[in-house]
């Protein structure tokens, strides 16, 4: 039996509609979380919260939002907080990917203003719109917990993905200066996937290993990451288990990042 450790505690969850946001959706909700599911688009994330209220029976509103827009922000955390009185948890999840292969210097502005846009400045501004508030609730011993999505390429940046890896690398550094920000009242830390396949974007299984051998990685674990592994990293987050933890980022990549190895090193095919 599903232990309901978030009951009477609410979630916000940007790129809610798919992929990573989807299943952290789905699984604070079985832990009995009320819900905000903000993203883009409209279509699945409305698919996306009937499912839930459907399945599970939590109240779930859904917010169409540009997380990269400062007056769209500021309206959806407003909004937010309106339905939701006591949102406990901001999983900042909200990005896209970047154009495989073009290095930094040939890479086109508009995909770098885009990306840059989406994937840093919009974690800075959720935090800052959704935050403030968040302080201010009675929650005990904290007023909240945020949980970025941040990526392995911040950690070990692939000049094929410049400014994912980029935007990736500096929400890892914003996590670090949230947590002492945000301390005492709100703890802050980071996840960062490695090659998982969330069914959204470009990320087939088989681009997915196609995109390692052409980088010669491989996970020591000899898999693709599920959006499962991710969530149960952020359910860990969301609990009083991770109470003395803030400022941190956790892989989630099957060891890439730490102890990953070249493609063909390996004789079986991932």
């Amino acid at each position: 039996m599903v232990e309901k450790f978030l009951e009477g505690k609410g979630a916000l969850i940007t790129g809610g509609a798919s992929g990573f946001g989807r299943g952290f959706a789905i699984e604070y909700a079985k832990r009995g979380a009320d819900l905000v599911l903000v993203d883009i688009d409209e279509e699945n994330l409305q698919n996306t919260a009937n499912r839930i209220q459907e399945d599970y029976g939590q109240e779930v509103t859904p917010i169409v939002c540009d997380v990269s827009d400062s007056s769209q922000v500021k309206k959806m955390a407003k909004e937010a907080f309106e339905e939701l009185d006591n949102i406990y948890i901001l999983n900042n999840n909200a990005g896209i990917g970047d154009p495989y292969g073009p290095d930094l210097l040939r890479l086109k502005e508009k995909y770098w203003d885009r990306l840059i846009n989406i994937n840093l400045k919009g974690q800075w501004l959720v935090s800052k719109f959704i935050a403030k508030k968040m302080k201010k609730q009675n929650f005990e011993p904290y007023a909240g917990k945020i949980i970025h999505t941040a990526s392995i390429a911040g950690m070990k940046v692939d000049e094929k993905l410049p400014a994912y890896s980029i935007a990736k690398t500096g929400v890892i550094a914003m996590v670090k200066i949230l947590a002492q920000t945000l301390s005492p009242k709100i703890t802050v830390n980071a996840i960062s996937p490695g090659y998982h396949v969330t069914g959204i974007y470009n990320d087939r299984e088989d681009v997915m290993k196609m995109t390692m051998e052409d980088g010669h990685v491989k996970t020591p674990l000899n898999r693709l990451g599920t959006i499962d592994d991710v969530v149960k990293v952020s359910l860990f987050l969301a609990s009083d288990q991770s109470n003395f933890i803030t400022g941190h980022n956790f892989p989630c990549d099957g060891g890439i990042a730490e102890v990953g190895v070249p493609a063909y090193y390996f004789e079986s095919e991932i």
